[in-house]
């Protein structure tokens, strides 16, 4: 368990926000030996009886600070809580220590001027090192974000869900679009600061994105409840030394619904980041 005083510690220890986030990360992963990121989605009816939600993710965070290369909260859990979610959201984002990347889950995508109010809103006002974002409405909604050249962007590509195939694998002059996406981020990766979200559901997906773009970040979603295939996301998202950072949030942070929820997300967490170097060194 991190207790106040280590936190403030670990705190003033690490880096500070200026240092790049994709240094972070890979910083992170070495030291913890993780390509595990944790994500934070609370859902009050499934918090413990007379736990907040603050005290929730403070205490997995806590749990699993050592086990991980990232933490991934997504907003929309925060935003339901009403007027008072943004600050919970914020309180929780200072929680994590500072050598430990933030990977915003927001799937942002609007015209430009709406984009710099919410890359603002990301990394300004929440302190942020990464966030995802939608890429349906061209480089312009994408470039307010990846202008922050010390934060990281993940761009939606091949994702997760059953629907995704709807849009994501329809074809245009012989290239499904989840490529043409992946093509289109390689090409605005100006400032090295660009990855895509690639989901484990669809691992010769995930292979063909991995195989044509060994050197993006991946975040893979998609392992554990929705299904994906935890070696097959390590294999092929890893391939050829890629920086491949898996995204478990429901295995790990409900894996005991009672007082020793803190205890069971780090056993969790540690079966998961074993699992998965064991997979990296096969």
């Amino acid at each position: 368990m991190l207790d106040g005083r280590l936190l403030a510690s670990l705190r003033a220890s690490c880096y500070h926000d200026a240092v790049n986030c994709l240094t972070k990360l890979n910083g992170a992963a070495r030291h913890n030996r993780s390509c595990l990121c944790v994500g934070l989605d609370p859902e009050p009816e499934k918090l413990p009886a007379g736990v907040a939600v603050t005290d929730f993710c403070r205490e997995i965070i806590g749990a699993t600070y050592d086990l991980v290369c990232a933490y991934k909260p997504n907003i929309a859990f925060f935003e339901a809580l009403g007027p008072s979610g943004w600050g919970v959201l914020k309180d929780v984002i200072e929680a994590v220590p500072r050598n430990i990347p933030v990977i915003l889950d927001a799937k942002r995508g609007d015209i430009g001027n709406t984009a710099r109010a919410y890359a603002r809103a990301a990394f300004d006002e929440l302190g942020a090192d990464a966030v995802t974002v939608n890429p349906y409405l061209g480089r312009d909604s994408i470039e307010p974000f990846y202008e922050y050249r010390d934060k990281a962007v993940f761009v939606l590509c091949r994702t997760s869900n059953p629907g995704a195939a709807d849009f994501q694998s329809i074809e245009s002059d012989g290239k499904p679009l989840y490529q043409i996406v992946a093509d289109k981020v390689e090409d605005w990766n100006k400032y090295g600061n660009l990855g895509l979200v690639a989901g484990a559901t669809q691992p010769s997906e995930l292979k063909a994105i991995r195989d044509a773009h060994p050197a993006l970040p991946l975040l893979i979603p998609g392992v554990g409840a929705q299904g994906g295939s935890l070696e097959l996301a390590v294999k092929y998202g890893s391939s050829g030394g890629g920086l491949a950072v898996i995204s478990v949030s429901r295995q790990v942070i409900y894996a005991s619904s009672g007082t020793d929820y803190s205890q069971a997300a780090r056993a969790a967490a540690l079966l998961l980041r074993d699992e998965i170097n064991q997979y990296l060194a096969a």
